[in-house]
């Protein structure tokens, strides 16, 4: 794979509870320069970020429901909404594990008014599933409600809870989703085999806080 491709699906993350201002400016210079597909940043970043990214084709995204996803619907519309007015091209939607888990229809509610708000300012819904608190089977529905809901992508994890993402989780993933929904592996990914070992079993992003070294590596 040549280094334009892998820097091509990689989102460069800086999620830290302690992330400054420089911290971003950095994210997004190392995106201008590395040619990176986007960088995802805190909710309270995404106008500044915008501003250091000028007029850089990089994507911005923003995270939604940080980092459990069991906030109110209402206030994650409003979080997810506000990102978008500051300029967020793609949301990573923590989606409820908790109702999930418990068995509830509202997850699948929550998404299709997810999607609703998204799509209706032609932007990009990720679904964040936490794979790593989920059996298989729950991976596999976990797919079907994103699928039904119209999510645009899957993101296995926050990168805050349990393991990240595993090889077999994205397999599975891949098996559970048509092609039109993507995949976002997130989460201890941080080298260049881990990268291509997530993008061989069917991930179509990577989201990481490697990504500078992970290019200077295939370098």
């Amino acid at each position: 794979m040549q280094e334009l491709d892998i820097a091509s699906v990689i989102e460069h993350t800086n999620l830290s509870p302690v992330v400054t201002a420089n911290d971003i400016a950095q994210l997004a210079a190392e995106a201008s320069t590395y040619r990176f597909y986007g960088i995802c940043v805190p909710p309270f970043w995404v106008k500044f970020a915008k501003r250091e990214l000028g007029p850089a084709t990089v994507s911005l995204v923003s995270v939604v429901g940080f980092p459990m996803g069991y906030q109110m619907t209402e206030t994650k519309l409003d979080e997810a909404k506000r990102a978008m007015d500051n300029g967020a091209d793609e949301i990573d939607w923590v989606w409820n594990t908790s109702a999930f888990k418990t068995g509830l229809p509202w997850t699948k509610v929550e998404l299709a008014k997810a999607g609703k708000l998204v799509h209706g300012q032609h932007k990009t819904l990720k679904v964040i599933i936490e794979a790593s608190c989920l059996s298989d089977d729950g991976i596999v529905l976990a797919c079907k409600v994103c699928r039904d809901a119209g999510a645009d992508f899957v993101k296995t994890s926050t990168g805050f809870v349990g393991s990240g993402a595993t090889v077999e989780q994205v397999r599975l993933i891949r098996k559970s989703l048509p092609g039109t929904v993507g995949i976002k592996a997130s989460g201890g990914i941080k080298n260049l085999a881990q990268a291509r070992q997530m993008l061989d079993a069917g991930a179509t992003r990577i989201g990481t806080s490697s990504g500078v070294e992970i290019v200077k590596e295939k370098k």
